[in-house]
């Protein structure tokens, strides 16, 4: 056998401990996490993080305070460039991806403090999330040529679209500073949508809310889902949103996860209520 020639190689399927909706298993996974990890000085902030999501799911990342949660957003958004591992969205690895960039390839966060321009109006918040698709250039908008009201007239139809289908077209004009608690959260949402994401990431979305907000706040990521096909992962405590409406979650402790699957496996995963959910109580 000559030196140049090698003996046939067997190639083996890997077997993945990810898994995604039924549904989706036709396509691959919007957003795929392999063995990510940060390291701020010596410690360790997320260590081995492996999770995938189906292009239609609502997922969710939960875990104690301190867990890492937030942590694993900042990675996913490039806030935090990761000290290892990779990131994969729509099969495309961001590595050398930055904020801006992992927006316009398809992920939108919301934050845990709301995070709105209070002066501004609340159309006009949902137009600043336009500008991944809405452009008219510098020139046309200092000297207000043709492409600006074009531009503006645009932006405007796709505004108030967005806000009708939140039911929130008539505080279009109202500034967000005006508006409750649960209508600015919804406007932060809708902003994000604006970007036209195919991954929305909301952290802690129901910070703050009352019983009946957050049972409408359940509708409207069950309604984004539906309404514009896309995937939603979310970090929450409020265990009856987590399990009313996801279908994965993922638990995340000391910045590991140490347990996925469907809200009834988590409900009933011993680990998970020692380390999360309080240990069980000894007859």
């Amino acid at each position: 056998m000559s030196k140049f020639q090698k003996e046939p190689v067997k190639l083996v399927p890997v077997p993945s401990t990810n898994k995604i909706p039924e549904r989706d298993i036709d396509k691959s996974p919007i957003l795929e996490c392999r063995h990510l990890g940060i390291d701020f000085g010596g410690l360790s902030a997320v260590k081995d993080f492996n999770m995938a999501i189906g292009r239609t799911e609502i997922a969710g990342l939960i875990g104690p305070n301190g867990a890492g949660k937030t942590t694993v957003f900042n990675l996913l958004t490039k806030v935090y460039q990761p000290t290892r591992g990779t990131i994969l969205l729509d099969g495309m690895d961001t590595n050398s991806m930055n904020t801006v960039q992992v927006n316009k390839a398809g992920i939108a966060r919301t934050f845990q403090n709301i995070r709105l321009f209070n002066n501004l109006t609340v159309e006009d918040n949902v137009k600043l999330g336009l500008h991944n698709h809405i452009n008219c250039g510098m020139w046309s908008s200092i000297f207000r040529l043709p492409n600006y009201w074009s531009a503006e007239k645009k932006a405007h139809e796709e505004a108030m679209e967005l806000l009708s289908i939140f039911d929130m077209g008539y505080l279009a004009k109202f500034k967000a500073s005006s508006l409750p608690y649960g209508a600015q959260r919804r406007l932060e949402i809708v902003r994000a949508l604006a970007t036209k994401p195919s991954l929305l990431l909301l952290d802690e979305p129901a910070a703050g809310m009352n019983p009946s907000e957050t049972a409408e706040l359940m509708e409207t990521i069950v309604k984004i889902r539906d309404t514009f096909n896309i995937a939603i992962l979310l970090i929450e405590h409020d265990m009856s949103l987590v399990m009313g409406i996801c279908e994965g979650i993922a638990v995340l402790n000391f910045g590991q996860i140490i347990a996925k699957g469907t809200p009834d496996e988590i409900k009933n995963n011993p680990v998970v209520i020692e380390a999360y959910l309080g240990k069980q109580k000894e007859a």
